[in-house]
Parts: structure tokens; sequence; C-alpha cells
């Protein structure tokens, strides 16, 4: 068998004349699937991976596409993964979504059966699978494989939304091993860089360092002494059994270094490979990565936030891809770092995905601990999916979930999930800390109390130092150009990265040394941004959202105490959906009462048990799709934004760097180079995600272009970019730029 499949390639002739051998191929991504797969369900899912491996490819034994490899000119070569579909349907039919979509991605099962109803009656692709039957080994080819969970006699719905699930760690752990094996036949130098790793146990060290220097040495201030405290109960606690957690820390009570150890900690007694810290914002992520880099150095932590190389078509394209789309294909991350800090919506998205570019990560989620920082944030309209999806992960995959949060969301009264209504909480005495780093006073409007932008920017005005918080980019812009220039800065996401980063380390100083500090910004500023403001103002939102502004303020404790007022701005927008009946359950907590103490837990309690009671959480339908095993719809539906970010470099900030970017890419644009995409992310602090519609508005200016020919996933804005407001589309409003 080995002699004959030895004559055979799976793919073309890379750089040194060398082509793939076939069975060379298929051996090793069956051992690397398998491997992935050991970390969960270790017996059957190796066994059931191995299996994928060999099949997945079985197509490629056929003459036809043999002659394709040997050709330079063909665009798309013939189907070859409808040959190891077909055979899945006999053996184990599930399975057949994985072979079937291991290029394109995971199908509707309708879409999967016309697939199979039109190949069987194809010649090539039946004579293929004879070929493939004749050479295969018998173990391979005569065995059936049995997916867990599958209990024919009683298929409840969990059960069913249970196996989906399953099948999408399986088919991650396909993608990663068929990804991983092709680019070490055509770049083995980034092939041996993704081996070169720290591990994650060799990370504490450091952290431990670091949390001595900030807390400083006994006697510590008050502010110290609290984050002392839960420095210690969050070792402590990283002792117990995995599962879900709940880490309730006051804003300023150190919650991010805290939180980290309670990871590495509670990975190295339990065996977990990866730590996960999942944030609702780029402006945070920008700031939490460096902080991980600084303390455990750049190859530990990758960061993960709307990717430059965007994917592929549908889930469930047939035909062999192109060379654009393996290039794209190869170029996904799979996070395969000890620490990954990224998105909320890499992550939740990543778990309902039906394309590739997303789904190949998913399997190293498995035997991680899972932090989801400013938790509060989860999306309202899909949360019944997403926490089933986080209990499935902890209950038959050996994570730990970490619930983060100043503002705990009230996740028992709107879930009937067992295991999340008992997240023991990492700090018990966390309500003692709340009372202990008050250090704000309220100033809530009265009833029917509204102010206006001349009012507000006279307000403004008036401080040296002040923060102030709008619900919308249109309405921060408005304030912006209304106060005085002078010392005033803006913050939103129409500043890229980079001139946000720069923007805050101006800000910092400022504030540092007591010179005159005016910012006016949007939400990006709330959560996990280090910044201490003796007054703020907030715009009337959700609780959460307050709450979060005012740890902006007097957040170091250095002062007897600080302001928050909290405003209603007359015309004021308002971001509509789950944002906006957030806001209306703000105004229902309080009830007029202007002298309510907000931040209470039990007023936040309150208040998430109203909102998450008239909002409907599972707006798609999520889970109904899982059981029909609708895995494309799933995918189009599970969005926490309606339109997809589209990244755009902005070439005016900073044009040096970038441009050194652009020209090293454009030199090495070549197929193997592009597989090292640590360049591509490089772009990221310099990008600004945009409206699809947006997109098609700057492309009819002329002013954006693809510097890649035949990547157009790559695009660069050369038009006007503000040094104070960012990027600039004259005749659009601010709000429908960017997301």
């Amino acid at each position: 068998m080995k002699n004959r499949l030895e004559a055979l390639v799976a793919h073309s002739q890379n750089d040194d004349g060398k082509w793939h051998i076939l069975v060379d191929h298929l051996v090793e991504v069956a051992h690397l699937a398998s491997k992935f797969a050991m970390k969960f369900r270790p017996d059957e899912s190796s066994t059931l991976a191995e299996w994928l491996g060999w099949w997945h490819d079985a197509g490629k034994v056929h003459p036809d596409f043999q002659t394709y490899l040997a050709q330079t000119t063909a665009a798309k070569g013939p189907d070859h993964s409808s040959v190891g579909m077909l055979h899945a349907m006999e053996m184990c039919e599930l399975l057949a979504f994985l072979i079937a979509g291991h290029h394109g991605g995971l199908q509707d099962k309708e879409k999967l059966a016309d697939r199979v109803k039109r190949k069987m009656k194809e010649p090539r692709i039946c004579e293929a699978l004879e070929m493939a039957r004749a050479v295969f080994p018998p173990e391979i080819r005569d065995r059936r494989p049995v997916l867990p969970f599958i209990d024919r006699n009683n298929p409840l719905p969990e059960t069913q939304r249970r196996v989906a699930f399953y099948l999408r760690m399986l088919h991650s752990a396909l993608v990663d091993a068929d990804c991983l094996d092709t680019e070490r036949h055509f770049d083995s130098d980034r092939s041996v860089q993704r081996d070169d790793r720290p591990s994650l146990g060799s990370l504490f060290p450091s952290l431990e360092v670091e949390v001595r220097h900030k807390q400083g040495d006994p006697p510590y201030s008050h502010v110290n002494q609290v984050r002392r405290e839960v420095y210690e109960s969050c070792l402590r606690s990283a002792r117990q059994n995995p599962g879900f957690f709940r880490l309730t820390v006051p804003t300023g009570g150190g919650k991010t270094l805290s939180g980290m150890a309670f990871a590495l900690r509670h990975a190295e007694e339990y065996g977990m490979e990866r730590v996960i810290v999942v944030l609702p914002y780029t402006s945070i992520i920008e700031q939490n990565a460096k902080v991980y880099r600084d303390l455990f150095g750049e190859d530990a932590v990758l960061e993960h936030q709307s990717a430059v190389t965007s994917g592929e078509p549908e889930g469930g394209n047939e035909p062999d891809e192109s060379l654009k789309e393996l290039r794209q294909r190869l170029a996904a991350e799979n996070w395969d770092a000890p620490v990954i800090v990224t998105t909320g919506v890499q992550f939740y998205e990543s778990l309902f995905a039906s394309r590739n570019r997303r789904i190949r990560k998913l399997h190293r989620i498995a035997r991680s601990v899972i932090i989801l920082d400013e938790v509060q944030t989860l999306p309202v309209h899909l949360l019944e999916p997403t926490l089933e999806a986080l209990r499935f992960l902890v209950e038959d995959y050996g994570v730990s979930v970490v619930l983060s949060s100043a503002t705990q969301p009230a996740l028992h009264s709107a879930t009937r999930f067992d295991g999340i209504d008992n997240a023991r909480e990492i700090v018990p005495n966390y309500e003692e800390h709340f009372e202990r780093l008050r250090r704000v006073v309220y100033h809530l409007p009265q009833p029917n109390e509204e102010w206006n932008l001349e009012e507000l920017a006279l307000r403004c005005d008036s401080h040296e130092q002040v923060l102030v918080v709008m619900n919308t980019i249109r309405d921060a812009l408005a304030l912006t150009d209304a106060v005085a220039e002078n010392d005033t800065f803006h913050l939103s996401t129409n500043l890229c990265g980079a001139h946000r980063r720069d923007v805050l380390a101006e800000i910092r100083r400022r504030l540092e040394t007591g010179e005159p500090c005016r910012v006016v910004s949007t939400q990006v500023v709330e959560a996990g941004v280090d910044l201490d403001f003796p007054v703020v103002y907030r715009a009337v939102g959700p609780l959460d959202r307050i709450v979060q502004a005012a740890g902006r303020c007097n957040r170091e404790g250095n002062r007897d105490s600080g302001d928050v007022y909290v405003f209603r701005l007359r015309d004021g927008g308002m971001p509509p959906g789950s944002y906006k009946a957030a806001s209306a359950a703000t105004e229902w907590v309080w009830d007029g009462d202007s002298s309510a103490r907000i931040d209470d837990p039990a007023i936040i309690d309150r208040y998430f048990r109203y909102f998450f009671g008239i909002e409907d959480k599972d707006k798609e339908k999520i889970r109904d799709l899982a059981q029909e095993l609708r895995f494309a719809e799933i995918g189009r539906r599970y969005r926490l934004i309606d339109e997809e970010a589209i990244p755009v470099v902005m070439e005016r900030y900073a044009p040096e760097p970038i441009g050194a970017l652009l020209d090293e890419l454009r030199q090495r644009w070549t197929f193997a180079e592009l597989i090292d995409y640590r360049t591509l992310r490089d772009l990221q602090p310099y990008t600004v995600n945009v409206r699809p519609h947006t997109l098609w508005h700057m492309e009819e200016l002329g002013a954006v272009y693809t510097p890649l020919d035949g990547f157009d996933e790559l695009r660069v804005w050369k038009g006007e970019y503000d040094k104070r407001t960012g990027l600039v589309l004259r005749g659009w409003r601010a709000g429908d730029l960017v997301i």
C-alpha cells in the first residue's frame, strides 16, 4: 500500500523543488489531528481525528488530481473532498460534514445532503473512492467510527446541541492539522518558529515579581491592601477543582494581574495548556496585551483582534481551493501561544463559526483557563447559546471559566444551567472590598433633567482635568468641537489603536504632572484603561457602563473623594438594541432617586435581573439551528455586531513604520512568505474597523487601495486622517463610519 501511495503527491513543489508526498501528508495530518483531539475525550476523539486525517484528502489519489498538481496554470484543482465525504456517509454519517468542509467550512445539513446526492452520480468521484479504498490500509478502510454523546433512543435537544459543538471541535483539530502539515512543506522555517514558545508553567515568577513591585512593601496603602488581599485570594482559590469561577473585584482592585495569577496557578495545578483572556474592547486589548508582553515576553503572548488577513468563501464550497485561498487559510491564527489576548467578537463568534478561518483555533481552547474580563458585556441577545457553549467547554473539554467583573451580571437569573449557577467566588469577601474602595460620589440627574451640548461644554471647560464619556461617536465628536481645543483630547474607535495608545500616554503624563487635561471619549475608555481623573461625566446609559466610567475617577484613592456626574443629553444619540434597553433599565433601577448608590452590588444585581427579564436571550434561535445541524446558518446569525468589521490600515498615521511594513510585504509577496503572518499582524495597531458601506464610500473616493496584488483583504486608507479625531470622511456622519 505505502509503495503505491508514495508515487502520489498531495501538494505541488516547494521552493526547494520537493513534492509533498500524499502518504506522508495523510499520516502526519492523522497524527497531528489525533494529538490535538487527545485533549478532549481522548479515547474516542483521538481515534476519530486519526480517521479524519486519513480520509480528508482521499480524493487526491485520482489521476486527474495528480495531473492538476503537475500543471502550474490551473486556477483550481478537481474536487477531492467529496471522496472522503462519501466514505464517511457509509461509515459515520456526521463525520461527512468535517471532510466535506475541510477547506470551505461547515455547511448546513440540507446542503450537505444535496451535495452527497450529486456526488454519488459523478463517475470520477466514485472511481476515486474505489481507488482510495484499494490503497488505504484495511484498519483505516474498514473502521466504523463511533461518535460520543449520541443516544439514538433518547435524542434530547441538549444532547443534539452537544454533538454539534463536538463536531466543531473535531473539525478544528482536522483543519489545524491539515494547515500545519501543509505549512511545514511550504515554509519549514515558519513551522519551526511555531514550536519556539515558552511554556505556560514558566510565566508565574515574572508575574509575582511585578505584583510585588506594584503593590510595594507593607504597610500598604488602603488601595494596595485591597489589591494584596485580592491577589492572595486568587492564589488560594487556584487549588479548587476546574469549573466556573467568579472574580468580583471593585474597579482599581488589581484584577488584571490577580486574575492572571489565578489562571497560571490553576493551570499548573491541573495540567492546563494556555490562558485565554477575552476582553470587550480593542482599547483594553492593546493595554492588557502590552502588560502581559512586558511581563512574559513577545513569544508568550498572542494578541488577536480583528485579523488583517480575512477569510475564505462561505462554508461548504466544494471544489479544491485556489492558491489565493490556500494562502489565506494558512495565514489564519491558530492560537498556538501560552497566553492569548483576544476580543469578545473573536472568541464568542469562533464558538459558533462555520468558516475554517475561525474554527481552526477552536480545539486550542480545550484544557485552557478562560478569563472573561468585563463579563457583563456578554451579548444579551445571544446569552443562552453562549452560556451553554461555555458550559460544554467546562463539562466536556477540561476548561475553567473565570467570570471577571466589578459589575457581575446576574447570570443565574438568565439561565437554568447549574454549572454557572454554582460558580465559586474566587474572592469570598468581595463586598467588603467594595466598601473599602468607595472613592467617588455619584451625582444623578433629577427626573426629566437634561443638559444641552453647550451647557455640557461649559462644565467641561470649568475643570482643569476631566473625563466626559458619551454614548456615540457622533456626540463625542460634537462635544470635542464645542470645548476649548487646547488641552482637549478625543478617544474613540475613529482612532487607530496606535493613535489611541499615544493619546492615552499623553493623558497619563498630564494627569501625573497635574497639567490641564480634558478628555472626551466614547465607551472605549470605560473598562480596563488605567486613568485617574478627579471628575468624570457620563451620559445616561447601561448601569454597568456608568459604574465602569466611574472607575476612571479617583482610581488610586489619592483624593478624599472624586465626583461622577451622570447626565441626560438633550438630543443625544443612543446605540440601538440591547444598549438602549439597558439604558432604560438603568432609569428603572434608580427610579428617580438622585441619592441612589448605584455601585452597590445589590443594586447592580437588581439591574441585571430586570434587564435580562425584558430581553430575548436567544433572539437568533441559535440553539434550534444547532439541533438541526445548520452550521452555516448559525455562523451567519451569531453576530455580536450586525455588520462585519472590515479593518483598514490608516497610512497617514505614523506613515514611516506603516510604509516600511508595506514595503516589506510587497518585497516578500510570495506563496511561502505570506504564511509567516507576523508582519500582517504588526499592521493591526494602525487599523480602523469600518462598516461595509463605509468601505464602499472610501473606494468611491479613490482613497483606499490594496497594496498586495491578489490579496484584497489588506486595504489601506490614504485619505484624510485628523491628528485629534482620527479617520475623516467628508459628508458622512461619524456614527455611520466605524464599528
